[in-house]
Order: structure tokens, then sequence, then C-alpha cells
């Protein structure tokens, strides 16, 4: 099994960590308000000295790809780039959501990440997870009365995880007609562990890119781009 080097920034949450091979080495997480561009390096090379690990026997790194925060998104992907083309290294793009439902493992419910998009909708995606993991919905930007008429419509059990829980938690229990539960905090939000691990099973995979090749899935144009083109008179799908 592969060394993977995890970079996780794709919200308020900066986090990195080292899985080799079924050991999860070190994982360094800070869920506080603090700049990326001040964060990940230092704490990469905290958990590099921690370790004793030669940057060397790293095989791939794994960056969360987005959907996010497009600062933080931009931020992680520079980090990461960087840190591909100075050691030769390829890169694993595993998109946020899919980390964040890899959280949640051997339970029969479907699980369903949640990140505050604004604009009255969420970045989301459907997963399984009771033995393997499955992708039934790909990341999207979607209202949130769309997604409950969808998952209604499943009538299945449903953990919701992710930041946009505390916001749309009302609206879920006004209009759920199927059972749902909320994760506890340490499963809720983003963590580097989770994309380093599962950015092993997309290494083992062939999922890889150069360093050159990588860019964010940011799914939707920034504030600023769609504040610009809306003065212009474009319009823009939500």
């Amino acid at each position: 099994m592969a060394k993977i080097l995890g970079i996780e920034s794709a919200s308020l949450t900066a986090s990195v960590a080292i899985a080799d091979g079924d050991m999860l080495l070190a994982e360094y997480t800070v869920n506080y308000k603090k700049t990326h561009s001040q964060t990940l390096l230092p704490m990469i090379d905290e958990i590099i000295t921690m370790t004793e690990t030669d940057k060397q026997s790293i095989d791939a790194i794994a960056i969360s790809a987005g959907p996010g925060s497009f600062t933080g998104l931009r931020i992680g992907s520079a980090t990461a780039k960087g840190l591909g083309q100075a050691l030769g290294k390829p890169l694993v793009a595993v998109p946020t959501l899919d980390a964040m439902a890899y959280h949640i493992f051997g339970s029969a419910s479907l699980v369903c990440p949640l990140m505050d998009a604004r604009r009255n909708q969420v970045y989301t995606g459907i997963y399984r997870n009771e033995k393997e993991f499955q992708v039934i919905k790909k990341s999207c930007a979607i209202a949130m009365e769309e997604l409950l008429e969808e998952l209604n419509a499943m009538g299945e059990p449903v953990i919701f995880l992710g930041d946009g829980v505390p916001v749309q938690a009302e609206r879920i229990q006004a209009s759920a007609g199927f059972s749902y539960s909320f994760a506890p905090a340490h499963l809720s939000r983003q963590k580097a562990g989770a994309v380093a691990v599962l950015g092993a099973v997309y290494f083992e995979q062939g999922q890889v890119q150069t360093a050159a090749e990588h860019g964010p899935e940011y799914l939707r144009v920034s504030q600023a781009e769609r504040e610009l083109k809306e003065k212009k008179g474009i319009s823009l799908p939500c």
C-alpha cells in the first residue's frame, strides 16, 4: 500500500495527514479562524518531523479538490502543486465531499455531507459506505429543497454531516419524510486523514495527476466573478 500525504483546506478546517498502508501515521487538524496560507506548510513540516518521514518516501499527495471556499481551495491546491513539483510526486484529487462521506463506515444509512454554499444552496453528494464506498450522487451545488425531495423519494435513512448541518437543520426537521441523524462533532467536519486514506484507494486505481495538471473543482463561479458578470448583463446558472 502507498504512503500518502493528505491536505484539506476546502473550508474553515485546516488539516494535514500521512497515511501509510493500513495505518494513519499522523493527522493535524485545526478548525479555527486561521489563514491556511500561514498554517498548512508548518503543519506539514510538523507531522513529517514527528513521524520521521523521508519526504521522498511519500508516493503521492492527496488534495481535497473541492467544492468549498475559493480561497481555501486555491491555497490547498497551490501547496499540493508546489510540493508535487518539488518532490516529483503525483497528485490525487479527492473530491471534498467524497472524503467527508468516507468518515462514516459500516452504517446501512445513506451518507449525505452538506457544505454551506450560500445563495440558499448546499454543496452535497449522496453515498453508501456500509461495506464498500459507493458514490450514489456526485458532488454538486443544489437547493436544499431539491435535495430533500430527492432523499424523500429514495426513502432511506440518512446521516447528515458538515458545516451545512447547523444552517439547514430546521429545514431538514420540517421537510424530511425519512429517518435521519446528524454525525457527532468528531466526524462532522473535513479531515485530512480521510483525504489521505481515500486518496490511497484512488491512487491504487490509477487516478493520479501531475502537479501541472491539477486544479480545484469549484462547481460555481466565485462571488466576485458572479457580480462582475451580472454587471455586464451575463446570466449565470445557480
